[in-house]
């Protein structure tokens, strides 16, 4: 609807043109995706489909399709109950977006828990998608952990989760990252570090820097 507003307002095509492409081919991503192809395997895709559909799910921001598919899974064997991740009973908004702003409910981690999802795991698309930062990067902070700081995903991802080695090793720094966004592509940093310039943020939380640099002797020595 703000599209529509901003599109008849100041009348500029190309922005609302372009939104209706992102907003399709995310839909694309997860309704020929996740949902027809990955969640119920009701067709089957060769690898060139399955990568385009793969990139076109990340572009709806609905977590990775490993997850979505077992929530769906769990939805339509647990429907309307606790286990149900988008349960109806819990209202119209819930049901439809709100329950990916929440923590999920305790039956719904349970009941996932059951769910065969040995299908997805033999995907390399759905591993690739779900696990790229745990695959290829370097790993300066602890060496004996599969997260890695990933270059590809900082430079496709500026929003700032690309050093999962840092964040895997100090998870309570609100950066997730060493540097902050004045030395490292990290849009989210700088987006909390200015709602605490105006008082919106406040208690942030960072790691030691003696003890990062412990941590980075240590990761050094091990590799070496």
């Amino acid at each position: 609807f703000y599209g529509v507003y901003l599109f008849l307002k100041e009348k500029d095509t190309l922005l609302f043109c372009w939104q209706l492409i992102w907003g399709y081919l995310g839909g694309l991503g997860v309704t020929a995706g996740a949902h027809r192809l990955w969640a119920h395997r009701s067709y089957k895709a060769r690898l060139p489909l399955r990568i385009f559909l793969a990139y076109c799910f990340i572009l709806a921001g609905q977590n990775d399709i490993y997850e979505w598919c077992r929530d769906h899974r769990v939805h339509h064997k647990f429907s309307d109950t606790d286990a149900d991740p988008h349960n109806s009973t819990r209202g119209f908004f819930f049901s439809h977006m709100g329950w990916l702003c929440v923590r999920k409910h305790l039956k719904v981690k349970e009941k996932g828990r059951t769910i065969d999802l040995s299908d997805l795991t033999r995907d390399p698309v759905v591993r690739l998608q779900r696990n790229a930062a745990h695959y290829w990067g370097y790993r300066p902070y602890a060496s004996k952990i599969s997260p890695r700081e990933s270059p590809f995903v900082i430079v496709c991802n500026p929003l700032g989760e690309g050093f999962h080695n840092y964040h895997h090793t100090f998870p309570q720094d609100y950066k997730a990252s060493e540097y902050g966004w004045f030395l490292q592509l990290n849009i989210t940093a700088a987006f909390i570090d200015l709602m605490a310039l105006i008082g919106q943020a406040y208690d942030l939380k960072t790691a030691d820097k003696k003890t990062v640099e412990l941590h980075k002797i240590r990761a050094l020595k091990c590799q070496n």
